[in-house]
């Protein structure tokens, strides 16, 4: 409305100026009437001009103005209809646009939130005040990283629901370098990570169903000679120490194994802390050994790093061993050699896993880690899927080689952990 009222003024004081100046400087002249009504009509006319020339950049400007808005009316109304949040800020913070779902999210229906920045609108919605804090974080990481970020965030919501969003922010800068404004981008990924988590607990039960065989075999020896040393006592109606020692060793045994048993079972408590990558291959090994054994196949480790510390959650990384050397014991029915190689460089762990097994092929290597897809008549499917994400949120890689014939290789890699963090660690699996 202020520019319309500017435009409006300077046409009518130009116009007044125009026709001031020219009746003046005509008067002065000393010219015929002839020439004076000629000067007069051609006055007359660049007046008209230049008024018919303003006149229709004025209406292409409303034109392109109006084109303008009605693009911005699109993007809105397709902004608006996402079911993602989406959000604009400007070099300060200061909310600048967000879409409805946004608004609904954080209940900012009846909330005047244009130029208020993230602290200001936990002040006036207090419920929100750690989400808005977790914002203010993310953004910092973004400007100082300069370029597009992406995490996860998780906040509760006052119907006491917990929402975790898939959170991209892409940061904007001038041809200076300054900043210009911040848009964010969240996509809603509370049932997916439901459904991975009902996914990882699908897995274990699967790895445990396939363990328990093993597992009832180890159980059974120590269970069958305590059931002769009783036997034999109660026929003698003696008892003897050493028999006692004996029984007293196995029951520890047994224990021992029901204890590892129960690890997998436990609830994923995402207890990231560092450990010692060697302790977590042996304890592998140990609960493969005898299906190892049964199966003929002799396991051969390579460890140049004995003290390589990996940060992060100890059971996960064990499932994900035990799911890549299951699978590799399972690939040698008749046999072969089990190499578990582990080096450390670069500020990396490198862990690689081989068979002398089968193979697989090309077409099939392709599909691994897909999810349901298995070369197991009774797998699941899920095992190298679940493996991947739980390497992925290690910040880690997990490539894997295959030659028909020859045996597979999984290469895995984690960002090292540091070694003394780990001197003064709790064990996670005692």
């Amino acid at each position: 409305m202020v520019n319309k009222t500017k435009v409006i003024a300077v046409y009518i004081i130009g116009s007044i100026l125009w026709i001031v100046a020219t009746d003046t400087l005509l008067n002065m002249l000393s010219i015929s009437r002839d020439v004076y009504m000629a000067l007069g009509a051609a006055k007359g006319a660049v007046f008209i001009l230049l008024s018919a020339i303003f006149l229709y950049q004025l209406l292409k400007k409303r034109e392109q103005l109006e084109k303008t808005e009605e693009n911005e009316q699109q993007l809105l109304t397709l902004i608006n209809s996402m079911p993602d949040f989406v959000c604009f800020k400007d070099s300060e913070g200061r909310w600048l646009r967000v879409n409805d779902f946004g608004r609904r999210l954080y209940r900012l229906e009846q909330i005047d939130y244009i130029g208020k920045t993230d602290r200001e609108l936990g002040e006036l919605v207090p419920f929100f005040k750690e989400a808005f804090a977790q914002c203010i974080a993310s953004d910092r990481e973004a400007w100082e990283s300069g370029k597009v970020t992406r995490r996860e965030e998780s906040f509760a919501t006052p119907d006491g629901e917990v929402k975790t969003f898939d959170v991209i922010k892409v940061p904007l800068f001038d041809e200076n370098g300054a900043r210009k404004g911040l848009l964010t981008i969240g996509r809603d990924i509370t049932q997916q990570k439901l459904a991975e988590e009902l996914l990882l607990k699908k897995e274990k039960l699967s790895v445990l169903g396939e363990l328990a065989a093993g597992i009832a075999h180890e159980i059974r020896n120590p269970l069958t000679s305590m059931k002769g040393f009783i036997q034999m006592m109660q026929e003698t109606r003696e008892v003897n120490d050493h028999y006692m020692r004996i029984m007293l060793s196995e029951l520890g045994r047994i224990n021992q194994i029901v204890s590892e048993l129960l690890v997998l079972a436990k609830p994923q408590s995402h207890d990231y802390r560092p450990f010692l990558l060697d302790e977590a291959i042996s304890y592998v090994i140990s609960l493969i050994g005898h299906e190892a054994t049964l199966n003929n196949v002799s396991i051969s480790v390579h460890n140049t790093a004995p003290k390589a510390c990996v940060y992060g959650d100890q059971n996960q990384i064990v499932q994900v061993l035990l799911n890549v050397m299951k699978n590799a014991v399972e690939a040698m029915p008749d046999g072969g050699i089990l190499y578990v190689h582990v080096a450390e460089g670069d500020g990396k762990i490198y862990v690689d896993v081989a068979d002398t097994g089968v193979g697989i092929s090309k077409e099939r290597l392709q599909k691994i880690g897909e999810p349901f897809f298995t070369l197991k008549e009774k797998g699941m499917g899920l095992g190298l899927t679940t493996s991947m994400k739980i390497v992925q949120e290690h910040k880690g890689t997990m490539r894997i080689e295959s030659e028909v014939g020859k045996g597979t290789t999984v290469h895995l890699t984690f960002p090292s952990g540091g070694v003394k963090a780990a001197n003064g660690r709790q064990n996670a699996l005692s």
